[in-house]
């Protein structure tokens, strides 16, 4: 089963849009995106992985094809989207699933491993995010989200979208064709406009604590490997450090071409990703 499948699932009074690769039967693999992304995102890395897992790539509320929060400040929050993680996995009848998780899917994914929820949790792969973010890196995010930029079309969309994920790193043409066209919608006149709330930034502001979690952090168990794009603005250098010597038995990649945050779609880092889950599967 190459081909995806799309669901929508009532969840927490929200609808959530998943993209669904490979047999049921296989073992769950979750993929999680980061801010204002989509599951979509990880369609080549899903469509390689699904030969031997049942892959999941949910949109997070905001996002994408699943519903917007009426609530914002309580909603859009990592606290929240754990939960409705767990609950999606209640809705699939799964137990434990492994868990890859891009920048904000890496941070839902390390609050589910450091508490009540960590027995969801297989392993945890963590792509381009630490317990800590510099502000810095917050604010441009903040510059680039907390925005909807207005396109005349598609091809329009794509020329931005190269240039403000520019730190994604190489990708092939066809991986940013595919990007452009799950990352807009059209608006009531007729223009083209980045696929997600632009109030998804107040969790910058509503829920700060959230992004300095080194306690938390540090309660890890769980077989975990982090992957650092070797220029990211999030995951620096010293944060990388700090994790190193928080969870000593923690792996690391390095991915030497980008920033961040590593796309995950080229065939050498998807060889790389399925040896490193062996590894985690086996340690678990």
């Amino acid at each position: 089963m190459t081909e995806p499948r799309f669901s929508f699932v009532p969840v927490l009074d929200h609808e959530i849009h998943l993209t669904e690769w490979g047999n049921p039967e296989n073992e769950p693999l979750v993929m999680w995106h980061g801010l204002a992304r989509t599951g979509r995102d990880f369609d080549e890395l899903a469509r390689a992985l699904s030969d031997e897992f049942y892959v999941l790539c949910p949109d997070t509320i905001g996002r994408g094809l699943s519903s917007w929060s009426r609530n914002p400040e309580a909603e859009y929050c990592i606290e929240f989207y754990s939960g409705i993680a767990a609950d999606l996995l209640d809705h699939y009848g799964i137990d434990r699933a492994g868990w890859v998780g891009t920048s904000m899917g890496g941070l839902i994914g390390m609050r589910m491993a450091s508490g009540p929820m960590s027995d969801r949790l297989c392993y945890l792969v963590i792509n381009d995010i630490g317990p800590e973010i510099p502000q810095e890196a917050i604010d441009r995010i903040v510059d680039y989200a907390g925005t909807s930029p207005e396109f005349g079309s598609v091809c329009e969309a794509e020329e931005w979208l190269r240039a403000a994920y520019a730190p994604f790193g190489p990708a092939s043409d066809a991986f940013w064709t595919r990007m452009a066209r799950t990352s807009v919608r059209r608006k009531d006149n007729g223009r083209f406009t980045t696929h997600y709330d632009p109030r998804i930034i107040v969790q910058f502001e509503a829920s700060p604590d959230e992004l300095t979690s080194w306690d938390r952090f540090a309660q890890i168990s769980l077989p975990t490997h982090v992957i650092q794009g070797k220029s990211s603005d999030l995951l620096t250098g010293d944060i990388l450090q700090r994790m190193k010597e928080s969870l000593p038995e923690m792996a690391v990649t390095v991915v030497e071409d980008c920033g961040h945050a590593p796309t995950l779609s080229r065939q050498a880092d998807i060889a790389h990703l399925r040896q490193t889950i062996h590894g985690l599967r086996a340690a678990s």
